[in-house]
């Protein structure tokens, strides 16, 4: 269960009470003079619902709002750090009860917004730090002209790659092409040492392969800003996937073991690749400092231009009976700080999403850098749409579908098509 800490910091008030001094005379009497009250100013509280990235998250949050209420202590935070299994289930209940938090942190928005639940985050940042801010990201949480989020950390994602493995199935470079990808997970199946390739069907991380390969094939989420979901295109993805485990050249339980558990695999030797983001060259090296790994661009249908593909998870506020926007953008200055938002995106192995610690972690390290450059260039999720976080959830349930229970990639993605536009008419006709 995720822990809360609470720091509360009680007022004491003091009253001065003027005593009436002896009568000196029978006949004069000094007026006696109130003394008033000294003034303190009044708490706020702030409850922010952070998600929990590694073992890192809990501690170093804990730690920098300690920190921050030492420094601040007219201002209260009730943080909670929960793991992303149940996130949604936290904050959901919270709002089923008219209580959502002054801060989530999350990575969906759009359905907050088009509900009327949130703050427009321009009301809550001082101008300073709205500045810091890369524009293609602040632009990514912008809904009907309006800031209803704030880029909290970003990633970029790549083919991750065991060497070892590699050069025991004579393999000199990372495949750039589907076809190549069956090749190279078929030569490392044929060593008996090790799977090929992991394939992530699971409900943590569905919509990220789905994504890769629509996007691999040509196709994509949305058109002509429309549901596209059952695309040829898209379909063509998906059946590849389903062949890759079919012919044996995916790791064997798609449906089970997530990314996290698909990377220890690989530091053990027993998977040669897998999609992943930047964080695999933070963690890794913790977990199997002995692995020696490499990375290359997501594997694409021949004849496909490259394709470069970002995550960004952002900072919403809920409209609540006691948000107190001068607290939460006083609290949010110091969360972007340049030395605090550097120690948080190097103990969590993200990119930054602000500008100045991105060059500074850019000038320090090269591979930075590049990530970075790569995800200006990048496509992310439609989390613009309203639809989205209800798309996602269904298309959790459809991995055991394709893979097990005979239900071929076009019945798949007709459903899920089907549940994207009855949701818009839902929405259209809600509002």
């Amino acid at each position: 269960m995720p822990t809360r800490l609470t720091v509360r910091y009680a007022a004491l008030s003091f009253i001065l009470l003027a005593i009436t001094p002896l009568l000196l005379s029978c006949s004069d009497t000094e007026q006696i003079k109130p003394v008033s009250k000294a003034t303190i100013d009044p708490i706020a509280h702030i409850n922010f619902i952070a998600s929990e990235y590694s073992s890192e998250t809990r501690p170093l949050l804990e730690g920098l709002v300690q920190d921050f209420m030492l420094k601040n202590p007219n201002i209260v935070i009730d943080l909670q750090v929960a793991n992303w299994d149940i996130l949604d289930s936290i904050y959901t209940t919270m709002i089923s009860k008219n209580q959502p938090p002054d801060l989530l942190n999350t990575n969906v928005f759009s359905h907050f917004a088009y509900d009327g639940l949130l703050n427009d985050m321009n009301d809550i940042l001082s101008p300073e730090l709205r500045s810091k801010f890369y524009p293609d990201l602040m632009k990514l949480d912008q809904w009907d002209n309006k800031q209803y989020g704030v880029p909290y950390v970003s990633s970029n994602r790549k083919l991750y790659y065991n060497k070892e493995l590699f050069r025991e199935a004579g393999i000199s470079k990372p495949p750039a092409t589907w076809s190549e990808l069956k090749q190279d997970s078929m030569k490392v199946k044929n060593t008996g040492k090790a799977h090929g390739f992991g394939v992530d069907l699971s409900d943590n991380e569905i919509q990220a392969y789905l994504s890769y390969f629509f996007l691999g094939a040509g196709g994509g989420w949305i058109k002509d800003g429309k549901w596209n979901i059952n695309s040829p295109q898209n379909i063509e993805g998906l059946s590849f996937l389903k062949d890759m485990y079919t012919e044996g050249l995916s790791d064997p339980d798609p449906t089970v073991t997530t990314r996290d558990e698909k990377q220890r695999i690989v530091g053990d030797g027993k998977l040669s690749m897998m999609i992943s983001g930047n964080y695999f060259t933070s963690v890794m090296p913790r977990e199997f400092p002995g692995l020696q790994y490499g990375s290359g661009s997501i594997p694409v249908k021949d004849g496909v231009p490259p394709i470069n593909f970002g995550v960004h998870d952002m900072l919403v506020s809920f409209k609540t009976d006691h948000t107190d926007k001068e607290a939460i953008s006083k609290f949010l200055d110091y969360l972007y700080s340049d030395p605090i938002y550097t120690e948080i995106i190097s103990r969590e192995g993200f990119l930054p999403v602000t500008k100045d610690v991105g060059s500074q972690m850019s000038a320090a390290n090269p591979l930075t850098k590049q990530n970075l450059t790569d995800l200006r260039t990048a496509q992310f999720y439609p989390v613009q749409q309203p639809e989205w976080q209800s798309i996602m959830d269904t298309a959790r349930k459809m991995g055991d579908a394709v893979l097990h229970d005979h239900v071929s990639p076009k019945q798949a993605l007709d459903q899920l098509q089907k549940f994207a536009e009855e949701k818009r008419l839902e929405n259209t006709n809600k509002h």
